[in-house]
């Protein structure tokens, strides 16, 4: 069993580096806990009706004007005029100017609908030439000259110095005229940059597959994510991975890269000056002003620190939020990331590089997709508590600037620094400041995560007691019973409600949520005792039926089987991008050259809820696409490898 769990348990922290001695002991959560946050809508597989040209596209490149430049590039033309950089330390810098590698030889393999038009591109600019040219790392368009990151982060809980982006290169921003969103474009595998290090700045088809698909699939389940707009293959471009792999490159886009990892690194060095410049960029340039910072403030016995918070401050607790936000997303769609270091941490909350993922099979909150977690550090049990602890991380690199509060503007701390005298206050502070945004970071993911799970129940209201009474029981059930996470609740809106008043009925209903890999159809068991453990778990579900089925009861109209189908179909998928549909995307495409089932399961991933997506000739594929993980895939793990 997975017994319930305390709310806040002791959380490592980080040793006393900066002026900070001491750090808050925060928090453990559990798949225990969990108001949905205003977010990107999922694609509707409706076309496009506006759009623009990729020329005509409004193009801009903020970053590069407002934050410094690697010294040793310190221009454009000092890039075009030099070989490529080697690996090597960047320091007082935010990027270093490098264009792509070309590769003459590539095919465009697909794009995402819903991507173009949350650009603002046309549909159909794919099929111009200098899209292609564009996605491929052929063509850059001159005024806006590509960079790449610098940054640093924690990497299994231990810091890794710099790390920046090793085969990532940013081609511009672009805004969408109708929406005024506006974008960073990144290349990922698009050769080496000095973020590098021993690496060759390439990405495997395999892994470009992975990201290009899950990326989408993420925004069509609603959960906030960086975006792929294509996938394109480099038949002649080899890389050495387990074995020799074909290259491609997923062109992919965010409203900023920015990650904890970018302030780790400035901090580790102690450079105030850079901290403060990424901070007043993210602020300003991200957010969009300060004014985009609000949230209430979240009291405690302790009282409020002293003085109005300071811009700084309110960064650090919006971050924290949408963090909290997302995590609980994650918690109760079953999505584990698998890698998440604080350079993987997305300062606006959005799910960020994309590596040994999964969607959870069968229900087991000690799972990692990352077969080289061996310490079970990235399972889904523990996401809520190690996005924390990267909020602690970039809660220790912004210590300085909001534990100064209204003195972080002063002309004596602009031009003299830190007095002695300050510390102490100004470390005080800091940890109340943290400790509070640690209270903030509970009530998020509770509220964030009751919300989704009631949903995902059918409840139409919010009850506490549904926390242990519903949500907790089931998933205790299906940890025991060997139950699918996702398919359990999309099961669940199929059942008629409205026919399981009696127990033979709930009964009978139970048999519908076991499958091959389900606890009681292991083998080692006679076929006696399997069929006598199964009877006992079918009752237990439906002793569970019985209890879900009088909560409904509750509300208005909450026995309506139409009413509550159509409800509980909006927000539960039919079709998830698991490891084992992935697998097999990959092997035909990569090895018996399909392209068609590229467009299938990118099309099923961005319109998750539907039950068909296709003619009829097509529903038979689809089934088992969205069927039962067959039993040799099932709990599939993924090296960090790509």
């Amino acid at each position: 069993m997975f017994p319930p769990q305390q709310i806040f348990q002791q959380a490592a922290t980080h040793s006393n580096r900066g002026v900070l001695r001491a750090l808050p002991r925060l928090l453990l959560l559990s798949r225990n806990f969990s108001s949905l946050m205003d977010i990107n809508t999922g694609y509707s597989g409706m076309s496009s009706k506006g759009g623009v040209t990729l020329d005509e596209l409004p193009k801009s490149h903020v970053f590069t004007d407002k934050l410094p430049p690697d010294p040793n590039v310190p221009t454009p033309q000092v890039a075009d005029s030099n070989q490529r950089p080697k690996p090597g330390l960047v320091k007082n810098a935010a990027f270093t100017w490098i264009k792509p590698e070309e590769t003459p030889d590539y095919e465009l393999l697909a794009v995402s609908p819903a991507a173009f038009d949350s650009i603002g591109l046309k549909r159909g600019e794919e099929k111009e030439e200098g899209f292609g040219k564009l996605v491929s790392g052929n063509k850059i368009f001159e005024e806006h000259y590509p960079w790449a990151q610098c940054y640093g982060g924690y990497q299994f809980g231990h810091w890794a110095g710099q790390l920046g982006d090793g085969r990532a290169i940013s081609l511009f921003e672009s805004t969408n005229p109708s929406t005024g969103v506006r974008y960073e474009w990144q290349l990922k595998g698009a050769g080496t940059t000095p973020y590098s290090r021993f690496a060759d700045g390439k990405a495997v088809l395999r892994s470009s597959i992975r990201e290009f698909i899950v990326s989408e699939a993420l925004h069509g389940l609603k959960i906030p994510t960086t975006r792929a707009l294509s996938l394109t293959l480099l038949p002649k471009k080899k890389a050495q991975r387990e074995t020799i792999e074909s290259c491609a490159i997923v062109t992919r886009f965010a409203q900023s890269w920015l990650r904890v990892g970018t302030f780790d690194l400035p901090y580790s060095r102690n450079d105030r000056n850079l901290t403060r410049k990424l901070a007043d960029y993210a602020i300003e340039e991200v957010y969009g002003g300060v004014k985009n910072l609000g949230g209430p403030r979240e009291e405690s016995d302790g009282g409020e620190p002293d003085g109005e918070p300071n811009r700084y401050e309110l960064f650090y607790r919006e971050v924290v939020r949408r963090n909290a936000r997302t995590v609980a997303y994650w918690q109760a769609y079953g999505f584990m990331n698998g890698v998440l270091n604080t350079d993987n941490t997305s300062i606006l909350g959005l799910s960020l590089d994309f590596g040994p993922f999964s969607f959870m099979d069968n229900f087991d909150p000690s799972f990692t997709p990352n077969h080289d977690d061996s310490s079970l550090r990235y399972s889904y049990r523990n996401q809520p508590t190690i996005i924390w602890w990267n909020m602690v991380r970039l809660g220790e690199s912004l210590a300085e600037l909001f534990g100064l509060g209204s003195l972080v503007d002063s002309p004596q701390y602009l031009s003299s620094g830190l007095q002695p005298s300050q510390v102490e206050p100004l470390t005080k502070r800091a940890e109340s400041i943290i400790d509070r945004a640690g209270i903030e970071y509970k009530t998020t993911f509770i509220s964030t995560y009751q919300t989704l799970m009631s949903q995902r129940l059918g409840f139409q209201t919010n009850k506490e007691i549904d926390m242990e009474n519903h949500f907790t029981t089931a998933l205790d059930l299906m940890e025991k019973l060997g139950l699918d996470f996702n398919h359990f609740f999309r099961r669940l809106a199929d059942l008629p409600i409205s026919h399981m008043g009696d127990e033979d009925s709930r009964v009978m209903a139970a048999e519908h949520f076991f499958n091959e890999n389900s606890a009681v159809n292991m083998p080692g068991l006679a076929a006696r005792d399997k069929l006598k453990e199964k009877e006992k778990a079918k009752k237990e579900i439906a002793e569970w039926l019985g209890k879900w089925r009088e909560r409904l009861a509750e509300e208005d109209g909450g026995l309506d089987d139409e009413r509550r189908q159509r409800e509980m179909k909006k927000v539960n998928p039919r079709f998830l991008p698991k490891n084992w549909v992935l697998d097999e995307l990959i092997n035909r495409v990569q090895r018996n050259g399909e392209r068609d089932i590229l467009h299938k399961i990118l099309d099923m991933s961005l319109r998750p809820f539907e039950d068909h997506w296709g003619p009829e000739s097509e529903w038979a594929e689809e089934d088992r696409l969205c069927g039962d993980v067959p039993p040799q895939d099932a709990g599939m793990q993924c090296s960090c490898s790509s």
